[in-house]
């Protein structure tokens, strides 16, 4: 029967034709040909966030190195030894301060004719602090005590402590401490004389205070245990009154001025008093002259932290081939840098006064680094040490805030010329590959499952195809086996 062998072979070359057998995995086959399909656009995108980052890295660090910079200049300009320095004829008359921002330049005479100082009362003996005083109430008003009268200053609400037939002496003491916010303060003191009470008012003419109870207890009036024996004004004083309040008084350039305080504010240019001695016919002289140590040290320091900004700047963007060598941001702190030794910081100063950087000895060398010329500095700190420490100040002119404001305009996110601009613009960049990427993943799985699908149809084809074959390869045995 040779027609018959002859669709035998036929029929085994169709079933390997058709892969029976043959054990692939259609389900990892359709992940393979997807993934491959997708893999170098994914790569692409995931190198340039990759570059992206470095470059946010970069211009975030040159940032941050210039923006530390200008808050250490700051901080170093509010500390005050910048600016001029005061110097007292007689330092035991008074502690000099200034505001920060002002550089006072005057000269001026001070002569300090009282003190400021509080009203202290010492109440007559107890036999020990832990003595009860006596109940009622007793009520301290406060004003001017002038000799034997005194004058209520109705602006400052009286005080009123409530005293139980429980309280002793150190138990008042604490209640007048507390409840008068700190414009009284009391404690016993036990001396020579027994337990007294010691009450201290604030500093100023019209801190003085009278002393007023009010006794509900039984105790003989007059006598330790009555509250009255702790009553006090200047007419009935015999002794308890033992420093009187008064204002400071002082004349500043032969003006004459009263402060309630020895603490004091609002004199010219900023300057501010700590009185500590009386000077009566010996008028001392204030003057301010610049600290050209400081100054000189400041200035090294500030060459050198400009010169570690500019090898960042090297670092990263020195060229294409740098992280950022066709920054924006870059190349605009660049140009900033390389024109500020050149730049008016001070724009109100007189003419031949200091109003430069490069005044103050910066000045730029051919590789775009600075240098200090220290004879320039010293010849402007001896022509015009005044004007040089107005240049270290606080204030809208200067050099910290010169520093400050280039700091602030390559620090905006929102100018694309600037570093933060730059930080902004690879972000975004960031944002639209990942969203780029996203895309990818989803036509990848698209792929996949649409690889899957067809594996499967043609994975069930295959397999009727088999069951078709081997019925057929049955019918052929059977028939050959009958002949």
């Amino acid at each position: 029967m040779p027609v018959l062998r002859g669709m035998e072979n036929q029929g085994s070359s169709i079933i390997q034709a058709l892969g029976a057998g043959s054990g692939i995995d259609f389900i990892q086959l359709a992940n393979d040909l997807s993934e491959a399909s997708f893999e170098p656009r994914r790569a692409n995108l995931d190198a340039r966030n990759a570059a992206l980052e470095a470059q946010i890295s970069a211009a975030a660090l040159i940032r941050s190195s210039l923006n530390d910079l200008a808050s250490a200049l700051g901080d170093r300009v509010r500390n005050g030894d910048l600016s001029p320095q005061p110097s007292l004829g007689n330092p035991a008359v008074a502690d000099v301060s200034t505001t920060s921002g002002i550089a006072p330049q005057g000269s001026y005479s001070l002569e300090v004719t009282q003190l400021a100082q509080s009203q202290t009362l010492t109440s007559q003996g107890y036999s020990s602090g832990s003595d009860l005083v006596g109940e009622g109430a007793l009520n301290i008003r406060f004003g001017t005590v002038d000799g034997a009268s005194f004058t209520e200053d109705t602006s400052q609400t009286a005080l009123a402590i409530d005293v139980t037939a429980q309280d002793t002496l150190e138990s008042l003491a604490s209640k007048i401490s507390t409840g008068s916010d700190g414009k009284l303060f009391a404690y016993v003191a036990e001396g020579t004389n027994g337990a007294q009470l010691v009450i201290k008012g604030e500093d100023g003419a019209q801190n003085g205070f009278v002393l007023e109870p009010a006794s509900t207890g039984s105790a003989p009036s007059g006598a330790a245990g009555n509250l009255d024996y702790l009553g006090w004004s200047p007419a009935t004083d015999a002794g308890e009154l033992r420093q009187s309040s008064q204002d400071a008084i002082f004349s500043f350039d032969t003006v004459q001025l009263t402060s309630s305080s020895n603490t004091v504010t609002g004199l010219p240019e900023g300057i501010g008093l700590t009185l500590n001695a009386t000077n009566i016919g010996a008028p001392t002289n204030l003057s301010f002259s610049a600290n050209d140590g400081a100054i000189s040290a400041v200035m090294t320091d500030f060459v050198a932290a400009l010169n570690d900004v500019v090898l960042l700047l090297n670092q990263e963007a020195s060229g294409l081939g740098s992280t950022l060598g066709n920054d924006s941001g870059a190349r605009g702190l660049r140009a900033d840098l390389s024109s500020l030794a050149s730049e008016v910081v001070m724009p109100n100063a007189d003419e031949g006064e200091p109003s430069t950087l490069s005044d103050l000895g910066l000045s730029l060398t051919r590789d775009g680094s600075f240098q200090l010329d220290t004879d320039r500095l010293n010849s402007t700190l001896a022509s015009s040490p005044e004007g040089a420490a107005a240049m270290f100040t606080a204030g809208a002119f200067g050099v910290f805030a010169t520093l400050d404001g280039l700091a602030r305009d390559n620090s905006l996110f929102t100018d694309p010329g600037s570093l933060g601009g730059s930080i902004t613009r690879y972000k975004a960049q960031i944002e639209r590959n990942d969203e780029r990427l996203a895309r990818v993943a989803e036509n990848q799985e698209s792929l996949r499952n649409r690889l899957t699908r067809s594996f499967i149809a043609a994975q069930s084809n295959v397999t009727q195809s088999q069951s078709t074959l081997s019925f057929l390869q049955q019918q052929i045995d059977a028939f050959n086996s009958q002949n």
